[in-house]
C-alpha cells in the first residue's frame, strides 16, 4: 500500500523538533538561612510596629518618633521583597 505524504512530512516534523528541543535549565535553590532571614524580618517589622504604637511611641526608638514606623514597614517590605525572590 503507498505511503501517504502527510506521514513523511510529520515524520520529519517530528525529527526536527526533538533536535532542537530547548534545554532547561534549573534555577539555583536559595541558601539554607534565606527562609528563616526572610520570615524574621517580616516579624521584625510587625513587632517594630506594634511596639511603636502599644508604647504610644515611647518606644523602640522614643526620640525618632513616625520614623519608628518607617523603619517597621521597610523591614517588612524587604522580607517581601525576599519571598518574592524565593524558589
Amino acid at each position: 500500500m503507498p505511503e501517504s505524504r502527510g506521514r513523511k512530512g510529520a515524520r520529519q516534523r517530528a525529527q526536527r523538533t526533538s533536535e532542537v528541543a530547548p534545554q532547561t535549565q534549573s534555577l539555583p535553590s536559595n541558601p539554607s538561612w534565606y527562609v528563616p532571614v526572610m520570615t524574621g524580618l517580616m516579624i521584625l517589622g510587625v513587632l517594630w510596629v506594634a511596639t511603636f504604637y502599644i508604647s504610644s511611641g515611647a518606644l523602640p526608638i522614643g526620640s525618632i518618633g513616625y520614623w519608628n514606623l518607617g523603619i517597621g514597614m521597610g523591614l517588612i517590605m524587604v522580607g517581601f521583597v525576599m519571598a518574592t525572590r524565593w524558589r
